[in-house]
């Protein structure tokens, strides 16, 4: 299956559970409605970004896996032939959550699950407090439409983490992203911030030759602080195929629902002319390990 269509939920948030759900599930029956095979919602759907503070009442809002979520999205998943990734925050044990990625195949089952390994601590963006790092390693999710190289926001900064998930055989790049502006900026710095988000990830779509999906969030979320100026959350969620070219890109500011068709088989194509896997001189990174090179 060389052609695949894809569909992206880029979605407000409010502090109603079921409000959020109920858009994320509108957004894949419209995709669907479009021909979508797999669908990929934004990072943490269910819920306003709560780590704009610390605040362990926030903890309430972790679910396990299984659990609601996932018994949702699974009966949708095989209602509708196809494979949904979700992102939730997810309870794995008293004081012990995470930020991960579940993948929904065609028949409802859970085909796996991504915590995420990156994990900030930056003003307004205060994860540390509320994800343990991910220990389930960089490797792709197999299902009915291909290995699924899943990674989360932060993660999308790091090259290393986009080439682990290729070596290991993954197929597509994919971010669940929530990431936005600080009001406060003006516009010259709102604007390098932007680009630069897009710039890396196409970055990583050429250097390993795979096309790559960041679905971000988008509106703007007041900070529970009274001192705190809230975060305008960017959109432009996008995909870009396997030479970096842009497929399709939203909107800085509006709810879309983006539908496009991959062609697969252009990874191997362009891996053929340009075979950066092949040239990699893996005798000499040794150092790569190391924090920094003293």
């Amino acid at each position: 299956m060389n052609e695949l269509i894809v569909g992206l939920i880029q979605q407000t948030c409010s502090a109603d559970r079921q409000a959020n759900l109920q858009k994320s599930v509108e957004g894949i029956r419209e995709a669907a409605n479009q021909g979508a095979q797999l669908v990929v919602l934004q990072e943490l759907h269910a819920s306003l970004y709560f780590c704009q503070t610390e605040d362990t009442d926030c903890f309430d809002l972790a679910e396990p896996i299984p659990g609601p979520a996932t018994d949702l999205f699974g009966d949708l998943a095989r209602e509708l032939n196809l494979v949904i990734v979700t992102s939730l925050f997810e309870r794995r044990a008293p004081g012990l959550y995470h930020n991960t990625a579940v993948v929904m195949d065609k028949d409802g089952s859970i085909a796996g699950r991504y915590r995420k390994m990156h994990i900030p601590d930056d003003p307004g963006y205060y994860e540390k407090f509320y994800f343990t790092p991910g220990d389930l390693g960089f490797v792709p999710i197999s299902t009915s439409l291909g290995k699924l190289g899943i990674l989360v926001c932060w993660d999308q900064w790091y090259p290393e983490a986009a080439r682990l998930m290729a070596m290991a055989g993954a197929e597509l790049l994919i971010y669940p992203t929530a990431i936005g502006w600080d009001p406060r900026d003006d516009a010259g710095e709102q604007q390098r911030q932007r680009d630069a988000w897009i710039t890396i990830q196409r970055g990583h779509a050429v250097a390993n030759g795979l096309p790559v999906i960041a679905v971000n969030r988008t509106g703007f979320e007041a900070s529970p602080d009274p001192h705190g100026a809230g975060s305008l959350f960017w959109g432009s969620s996008f995909v870009a195929g396997s030479q970096g070219e842009m497929l399709t890109q939203g909107s800085v500011d509006q709810e879309e629902v983006l539908v496009v068709t991959i062609d697969r088989s252009r990874s191997e194509k362009v891996r053929r002319i340009w075979p950066f896997l092949r040239d990699r001189r893996i005798d000499c990174y040794a150092e790569l390990t190391r924090r920094f090179r003293d």
